[in-house]
């Protein structure tokens, strides 16, 4: 059902991974909020077809598109971004979600797992911005939301590669947030850096020791004592997309329960 507040109301947003756990949160509550939304995963075409379903009946009327998208494929962005102005009537915000895990050390990690990673987390946000930028410009004001991690400033020694890609994310959004101002072009860009989230990137984790002992392991430096929702990281993601955030550029949206300064 839609909001009645309608923060997003006019708003047309891309947004890729969609079909996981946070992707999907983000999406639901845009559309909730007014936005139309266009999905993109690399996984399940069904599943992210049901989302949209799921998404259209709240609604009560079409307001979500979707397709799969590799987003390492540059030419697919090309095609899916004119296939989303088209169905939207224009792109006004890009939600850069997709991204990759992984576990390594300088000593263990492969050249081939570094460089999915970096395709993944780093070149395809690039891309993103490169290829949605025309459809932003004629849609100003606009917004880009890179979806980052405190990873990008807590180092782990065995995630480097993912440590060194959320830490990219950051830089990059902030080149291009100053590269749109001395343009004189109203695109804001900004990252939002989650914590633990109950999504799939920590399945693994409560897999291997267990809900009690893992919820224990993976809150125990949080000041505030709980693991994060989807939802904590889509109202993030929300309001930075909406006009609320008309003066926030080349920030970063820390949503970690404390954990960062702590």
């Amino acid at each position: 059902m839609k909001s009645n507040s309608l923060r997003l109301a006019g708003k047309r947003a891309f947004i890729t991974g969609a079909a996981g756990g946070l992707g999907s949160a983000i999406a639901s509550r845009m559309a909730e909020h007014g936005a139309r939304v266009f999905l993109t995963d690399n996984g399940d075409a069904a599943a992210l077809a049901r989302l949209a379903d799921r998404i259209n009946g709240a609604c009560g009327e079409q307001v979500a598109w979707s397709a799969v998208q590799d987003v390492r494929d540059e030419a697919r962005w090309d095609a899916l971004l004119a296939e989303a102005a088209d169905a939207m009537g224009g792109v006004s915000v890009l939600v850069n979600n997709a991204g990759v895990g992984s576990r390594g050390g300088l000593a263990s990690i492969a050249q081939k797992e570094w460089r999915r990673v970096m395709e993944v987390n780093v070149e395809s946000i690039m891309l993103g911005c490169k290829h949605a930028m025309p459809y932003l410009r004629d849609a100003q004001p606009a917004s880009i939301v890179n979806i980052s991690s405190v990873a990008a400033f807590r180092v782990d020694p065995d995630l480097i590669a993912y440590n060194t890609s959320k830490a990219a994310v950051a830089m990059l959004t902030k080149s291009i947030a100053i590269d749109c101002t001395r343009n004189r072009v109203d695109v804001r860009c900004n990252s939002v850096h989650p914590a633990y989230v109950r999504t799939g990137m920590v399945a693994a984790v409560f897999e291997q020791l267990g809900d009690e002992a893992a919820t224990r392991e993976l809150t125990r430096h949080i000041p505030m004592g709980r693991l994060g929702e989807p939802d904590d990281v889509a109202y993030a993601v929300l309001y930075l997309a909406s006009d609320e955030s008309r003066f926030v550029t080349a920030s970063e949206l820390v949503v970690d329960g404390g954990l960062c300064p702590a």
